[in-house]
């Protein structure tokens, strides 16, 4: 087994082994994985912190050894925490990196990082707080930042960045946590999950205060939430169907 790291700030991730290929996710800096096949110009790896899984080009990551991923995989919580910071190496290159970039790995790509960090879990009660650093952050396919941002993506980082961890796509956050029956149950910082017509789980958003959800659709933005689902004045419409509110801290 091979495994490797992401040196670099946002890394997409592809569904097949081709630049032209969609992007199902990104790697930001710091993030480790495995690598199940290397080709010549590409490798399929999982990731982990989710254990989702796509290509990656071979140029836009380091091959580290097993020890240091395990050695990573036993560190402690420490994310950079600054809508975009940078790391330098020795010869005092600055690298751009993401909020919600992995730090441990600093000593072993010989970086050096000044910026603020997370080290400890948050209260849930931060959740929103950190929720409205991506507001108005535009809607990317397989995004995870704010310069680009799916559904499921803003719900991961949200709480990555209170130092909790969520599977990457919506139908599998979706398996995750308690459901609850009513809306009236719910506390800012639970998930409501949405389905399409043929019942599978498409969308994903984070409950507010008051009836409100704020979810990645166009764009990071808040809305009503009801019964039905999520209605957006903007529209004077339902724009999703509500499926389920899951408690997952």
């Amino acid at each position: 087994m091979q495994y490797g790291i992401c040196n670099l700030g946002i890394v997409p991730i592809r569904l097949e082994p081709s630049d032209t290929s969609e992007m199902v996710t990104q790697a930001l800096y710091g993030d480790y994985f495995k690598v199940l096949e290397q080709r010549k110009k590409w490798s399929r790896i999982r990731f982990a912190f989710d254990k989702y899984e796509g290509w990656m080009d071979n140029k836009q990551y380091l091959e580290v050894n097993e020890e240091t991923y395990s050695n990573l995989s036993k560190s402690k919580l420490n994310l950079s925490t600054d809508l975009i910071e940078y790391v330098s190496d020795a010869a005092e290159q600055l690298y751009p990196i993401p909020m919600g970039s992995e730090l441990n790995s600093l000593a072993f790509l010989n970086h050096n990082f000044d910026g603020n960090r997370l080290t400890e879990k948050n209260e849930k009660s931060n959740l929103i707080k950190t929720a409205f650093l991506f507001l108005n952050a535009p809607y990317l396919w397989g995004g995870k930042t704010p310069f680009g941002i799916d559904c499921s993506g803003f719900t991961q980082m949200v709480y990555k960045l209170n130092g909790f961890s969520l599977l990457r796509d919506a139908s599998q956050q979706a398996t995750q946590g308690v459901a609850l029956s009513f809306i009236e149950e719910s506390e800012p910082g639970d998930l409501a999950f949405f389905d399409n017509a043929e019942g599978s789980i498409i969308h994903v958003g984070i409950i507010m205060e008051n009836n409100y959800i704020i979810h990645a659709h166009g764009k990071v933005r808040i809305d009503r939430l009801d019964h039905s689902g999520i209605y957006n004045v903007d529209k004077n419409t339902h724009t999703h169907k509500l499926r389920v509110i899951k408690k997952i801290i």
